[in-house]
């Protein structure tokens, strides 16, 4: 077995298992009234203090698929690795501190042979973007195999094939979620990056697929997606957004500052 270990739990989550899911469940302490059941999600990556809340509202969603997921491919940015098209992992298994999820060898090697992405554990080794969604899913799901995928500089049309041949890999079995991870804009005045992602979840709810990475650290995934949702007719919503500032001012109790250099987070669900 090869294992991809944690890069970033007890920094972007607890690395306790206890307190883990005494935070995620503290997210999902208030049900979803929505009867939408999932296709894809878009989800941000932040530390679950910051954004951990705003994932949790799309994951809320997965509760009304009967049966339940039992695959989910996983689709990120790279932040530490300069990556041409996208990257699928040498490993067996991601560990949590809630436990292994199984890699899906079988659909991984098929993506390889049909050279969709390239195989690279260097993209995988310290990618956060990933790594946080796992025990999100983990939560909502009680057993599933991932299709791990860091996504670098790549066009939407690769990354909707890359969907498509996923989701049509074994049509007499039920479809794998897709799941998206990004942020929106990085670091600007509460004032301007409101007005940007105002912009940003306007343009992915037209399922424009021109998003660029001043937009959306996780562009060329969300592109891919919208591509493919297109393609197959799918409606999406806006689930929540924030920003790092309205966090802050929320559990600082107090008026955000437009001063504040802040991260934008949004979720969405496609279905």
């Amino acid at each position: 077995m090869r294992y991809r270990e944690p890069a970033v739990a007890g920094r972007f989550y607890p690395d306790n298992p206890g307190d883990l899911i005494q935070q995620i469940a503290s997210y999902f302490d208030q049900p979803s009234h929505s009867t939408i059941v999932p296709k894809a999600i878009i989800a941000p990556h932040a530390g679950y203090f910051y954004s951990g809340a705003i994932a949790a509202a799309a994951y809320r969603l997965l509760a009304n698929k009967k049966p339940a997921y039992n695959k989910v491919l996983l689709l990120g940015p790279s932040h530490y690795v300069g990556l041409r098209g996208a990257a699928l992992p040498r490993s067996d298994r991601f560990i949590t501190p809630m436990g292994e999820v199984a890699i899906d060898r079988e659909l991984v090697e098929a993506l390889l042979y049909q050279r969709l992405a390239i195989e690279s554990d260097t993209a995988h080794q310290q990618e956060h973007a990933l790594e946080v969604q796992l025990p999100l899913l983990q939560y909502c799901l009680s057993d599933f195999s991932l299709v791990p995928v860091v996504v670098g500089d790549s066009g939407s049309e690769a990354i909707s094939k890359l969907i498509k041949a996923t989701l049509s890999y074994a049509p007499d079995r039920p479809a794998p979620l897709v799941v998206v991870s990004s942020d929106l804009s990085h670091y600007h005045s509460y004032p301007l990056a409101n007005r940007l992602d105002q912009e940003t979840r306007s343009t992915i709810l037209a399922l424009d697929t021109h998003l660029t990475s001043q937009q959306a650290c996780g562009c060329h995934a969300i592109n891919g997606l919208l591509d493919y949702g297109k393609q197959q007719g799918w409606q999406i919503q806006c689930v929540s957004h924030a920003n790092s500032g309205d966090i802050m001012a929320h559990n600082e109790h107090r008026a955000p500052r437009d001063s504040e250099e802040v991260v934008g987070y949004a979720s969405f669900v496609l279905y």
